[in-house]
């Protein structure tokens, strides 16, 4: 079991039953293998600490591993990571298996050793590897037995990268035996304090409980002055507590250990201020010295501190320290935690170091800063450059806080914390001017230290101020043309991350015209690969191969992988007239990227030749790709990054379309919630063709994130108007596909390639439309004719997009040209004129391999071929349609055709062409009779029986198949084989 921290007070712990309750059933959920994350919010003094703490003892005595970290109050910036830190150094030394994560994951190091930092984009992959891995080692020390309780505190001062790393483990929670409980001050979250985005996030998530405690009731506070006065208090000092603390369990606490003397202030800081006025001068000088540096504070700093601080001699000695601290311990206003090697001063309450610390005046905090300041000076390993820039900072040590906040900065890149690094970083730049010599105490210019910070904001998520800092960068050496074309490079690549196309096309070709083409160098290099991606974004496809055959042949000479990786992607891409060539050049591009190390790259080159597979019609090669470049995603702990994502992506798109319907297995992986829709909307694919009861309300939960991404308004919505149809809702079908087509062109362009396959389905469910229509004979003529003329506008839409919304090079690929023939086949069956000829190219181009579809063509040929009046080649497609169906349990496309083959009398595997088993002879009688549009009063002269009996007989009709009224009824019984017109 991890340490316990000691209580935050020596009052017994009284009510809060039901929130104790909620935190040890979370314990036994986790114990189960039910992992979760519990939120503690309150305002200072309600009592969190002593929840915390009693919950922890609790699950302790039930065999869990209870391990306790915090963060601390160093402003914005913070210390990255420092929760984690600390848990995973504790569980280091308990569990061999975390060891042994440890060892198997070298991302750690990143935590509990100082590494070397590395580029942009290999950083970028290595803070995901890093979150992996402290995932992975929260999970490795929980177990049935003794599931992990990790205990954040005060996560309103965490850093971004620790509230990042909580959302990550918040994601991947599945099946750990491993329960997170973090608090924080209620009170501190002000309207644009960061961590409230955070928890909005978080909550969210089914995982996460929320625990809000509230200060005391009447009851409750009379509880617990009880037990701290042992004996009730008398009414008027009852009173008189309640009145002043309104609750606040510190507050009443102070208190009552203050005898009530009416002549208290009503202020919880004057109480505290009044308590400490009584301890001995040297006493109260350490609290005042330590406070200023927050709530906790290592006990060799403060030591070190007092010792340099000149403000009272008395406390300089060793012998005078350890008796002050001594007395302040005895007085309940200090604790000492930790196990010897590291001990920590700590204040038994946030609000007594807040008290203390706010009534020092200006000059004496100033003074005590300037004391730590010289003892970390003295000593550096005493705090982490952080820490030393904080104090240089308040310490008004303009030339220290620069040297600290660059130290910082470099700190925090070696341990992956970018927007740390930034903060330090812009920390730097404002201090600049008002240091004469900073370039020469740092050994660097201003525009070094900007293009950092340029590199730390891309790499925190920041891309518009990565520009900002870059342009400022580029700006800054106009008198030095050379550097400034070597730096244009730089800012192309943040600009392309803003797609800012003619910007980034701008500087390289300003950049070129003075990089000299002799001697080759990186810069050039880099300069031609940006320009030749920037030439391909903006369409100029000849411009892009010129100038990335240029920057290929100096990334040769150079020997440059990492610039021939970007080069042969980009060269991959224009190579539309030969999808073999570009696999090639891709997997050469694979092979540069892992030369390199650069396993974001290389992650980015798999997933591109799996999809210049897929779109040659490559398909099985397609599935072989996407295997590998997962296995190699997981392997390197990139698993969910975003070209893993893109690749499981791709695996399921790939399974779908050879055929394979069955669901995805998880195989006990945990999904980001982020990833949880894309993931789910192509899932919807083989939801649909499987007829799962569910798939059309997957794909309305999905249109909440339309917005977010179009790939998932595409695939959701196509996939929810082909599941419509399936159901017979043909007007909410169409009606679907407007809207989605709408969404869309707003979103990317008027002829975005997509249209074609929406146009197909929505001409699908028009043509189902029309069927039905025509059942009803000559009332239904005028619908039949509103149909056509929609359909029309639809299959005009599908080959417009084919000629101007075309792919690079000009050609559709395999699965383009299917749908844009199925369009047309789907337009003949709504015309009415069902083209055998049609539907038979439709089979052929859909057998590159997607077997669905080529399913599907089938069963629409066949029934084609029964119109045309071929029931031998119509039995013969209809039976291959449906073997081919029930191989891949397509349940909905095996019904129809099953349908097709009763209604047209073919001979199919099992298959029954008589629909006595449904229906009997009269109500066959009178449905063909309500089909051509007859009343019960008409019918019933035709049949000579009474308009009632015709009454009986629809009734009974529309039960036997669930439909709502006459006309449901008969498109039912037709689309089932049960109707012969």
């Amino acid at each position: 079991m991890g340490a316990v921290p000691r209580p935050s007070s020596r009052a017994p712990f009284v009510a809060r039953a039901a929130e104790l309750d909620a935190l040890a059933a979370a314990v036994e959920r986790a114990r189960r293998g039910e992992p979760g994350v519990v939120l503690v919010g309150a305002d200072a003094g309600v009592g969190k600490t002593r929840l915390l703490t009693r919950a922890a003892e609790l699950a302790a005595g039930s065999g869990a591993t209870v391990v306790w970290s915090h963060c601390v109050d160093l402003g914005e910036v913070g210390l990255p990571y420092l929760p984690f830190s600390e848990a995973l150094a504790t569980l280091r030394t308990q569990h061999p298996a975390v060891d042994e994560t440890v060892a198997a994951r070298p991302a750690l190091a990143r935590l509990l050793d100082a590494a070397t930092p590395a580029d942009d984009e290999q950083s970028q992959g290595e803070r995901l590897q890093l979150f992996e891995s402290v995932a992975a080692a929260l999970a490795a020390s929980g177990t049935a037995e003794a599931p992990l309780v990790l205990v954040v505190e005060d996560l309103h001062w965490a850093d971004p990268s620790s509230r990042d790393v909580l959302r990550f483990v918040v994601a991947r929670l599945r099946a750990e035996h491993v329960l997170v409980v973090a608090s924080y001050r209620a009170d501190d979250l002000h309207r644009r304090h960061p961590l409230r985005p955070v928890l909005a996030e978080l909550l969210r998530h089914p995982r996460v409980e929320h625990v809000q405690l509230s200060p005391f009731t009447e009851g409750e506070l009379r509880e617990f002055t009880t037990a701290l006065a042992g004996a009730p208090l008398l009414p008027d000092a009852f009173e008189s507590v309640r009145t002043r603390s309104e609750g606040n369990a510190y507050f009443a606490e102070e208190l009552v250990e203050s005898g009530l003397d009416d002549e208290l202030p009503w202020s919880l800081a004057d109480v505290l201020r009044a308590r400490l006025e009584v301890l001995d001068p040297a006493v109260q000088h350490l609290v005042r010295v330590a406070s200023v540096s927050g709530r906790q504070v290592g006990e060799p700093l403060l030591r070190a501190a007092l010792a340099r601080d000149a403000a009272d001699g008395e406390t300089a000695t060793g012998r005078s320290f350890d008796a002050a601290l001594r007395e302040a311990i005895a007085h309940h206003v200090l604790a000492v935690e930790g196990d010897g090697a590291r001990d920590t001063v700590v204040f038994r309450h946030a609000l007594l170091a807040e008290a203390v610390a706010s009534d020092l005046l200006p000059g004496e905090r100033v003074g005590v800063h300037r004391a730590y300041l010289a003892a970390l000076d003295d000593d550096p390993a005493l705090g982490s450059p952080a820490l030393r820039a904080h104090h240089a900072l308040a310490a008004h040590d303009l030339p220290a806080a620069l040297t600290a906040s660059r130290s910082a900065a470099r700190k925090a890149a070696r341990v992956l914390a970018p927007a740390e690094e930034l903060r330090h970083l812009e920390q730097v730049l404002a201090l600049w001017r008002a240091v004469p010599d900073a370039a020469t105490l740092l050994g660097e210019d201003r525009v070094t230290v900007a293009l950092a910070a340029a590199g730390a904001a891309s790499r925190a998520g920041e891309p518009d101020r990565a520009v900002a800092l870059a342009r400022k960068v580029v700006e800054g050496t106009a008198g030095d043309p050379m550097r400034q074309a070597s730096l244009r490079h730089v800012l192309s690549r943040y600009l392309l991350g803003t797609e800012e196309v003619e910007e980034t096309l701008a500087h390289t070709e300003a950049a070129l015209a003075v990089l000299p083409a002799e001697p080759p160098s990186l810069d050039r290099a880099w300069t031609l690969a940006m320009r030749a991606r920037a030439a391909m974004n903006a369409d100029l496809d000849e411009l892009a191969a010129e100038v990335a055959e240029q920057a290929l042949d100096v990334a040769h000479r150079l020997d440059a992988p990492d610039v021939e990786a970007d080069v042969l992607t980009t060269m991959a891409i224009l190579e539309v007239a030969d999808d073999d060539r570009a696999a090639v050049l891709l997997a050469q591009a694979r092979e540069r990227a892992v030369e390199a190390g650069d396993i974001l790259t290389e992650l980015r080159c798999w997933y591109n030749i799996a999809a210049n597979r897929y779109y040659a019609g490559r398909i099985d090669e397609a599935l072989q790709v996407t295997a590998d470049g997962l296995d190699r995603a997981r392997a390197t702990g990139l698993g969910w990054s975003a070209y893993g994502v893109e690749l499981r992506l791709f695996r399921d798109l790939v399974r779908y379309v050879l055929g394979d319907l069955t669901p995805t297995e998880t195989t006990g992986e945990t999904m980001p919630e982020g990833s949880a829709p894309q993931l789910s909307c192509v899932q919807l694919y083989a939801a649909v063709a499987r007829g799962d009861d569910d798939a059309l309300a997957r794909g309305t939960a999905l249109r909440r994130d339309w917005f977010r991404d179009g790939q998932i308004a595409l695939i959701s919505g196509g996939c929810s108007i082909d599941a419509l149809t399936w159901a017979g809702r043909d007007e909410e079908a169409v009606a679907l596909a407007v809207e989605l087509v709408d969404h869309l062109g707003r979103t990317w362009s008027d002829y975005f390639l997509g249209r074609i396959w929406i146009s197909a389905l929505a001409l699908a469910a028009l043509a189902d439309a029309a069927d039905a229509a025509r059942l009803q004979g000559a009332s239904g003529a005028g619908q039949v004719a509103a149909l056509v003329a929609r359909g029309d506008e639809l299959l005009e839409a599908a080959r417009t997009t084919a000629e101007r919304g075309r792919p690079r090079g000009g050609r559709l690929g395999p699965e383009g040209r299917a749908w844009l023939a199925r369009a047309a086949a789907e337009h003949s069956r709504l015309t009415g004129d069902g083209d055998p000829a049609l539907w038979e190219e439709t089979t052929r181009l859909f057998d590159y391999g997607y077997r669905y579809e080529v399913a599907r063509s089938r069963y629409r040929w066949a029934q084609a071929l029964l119109g045309a009046g071929d029931r031998n080649a119509a039995e013969i497609e209809a039976a291959q349609a449906l073997e081919e169906a029930e191989s891949m349990g397509a349940a909905p496309l095996a019904e129809a055709v099953r349908a097709l083959g009763r209604r047209g009398r073919l001979e199919l595997p099992g298959v029954r062409r008589s629909t006595t088993a449904v229906l009997t002879e009269r109500e066959e009688e009178v449905l063909l009779l309500v089909a051509q549009g007859l009343t019960n009063r008409q019918i019933g002269e035709r049949l000579f029986i009474s308009a009632k009996t015709v009454s009986v007989h629809v009734s009974n009709v529309l039960a036997k198949l669930g439909a709502s009224g006459r006309a449901e009824a008969v498109s039912l019984a037709h689309q089932r084989g049960l109707l012969e017109v």
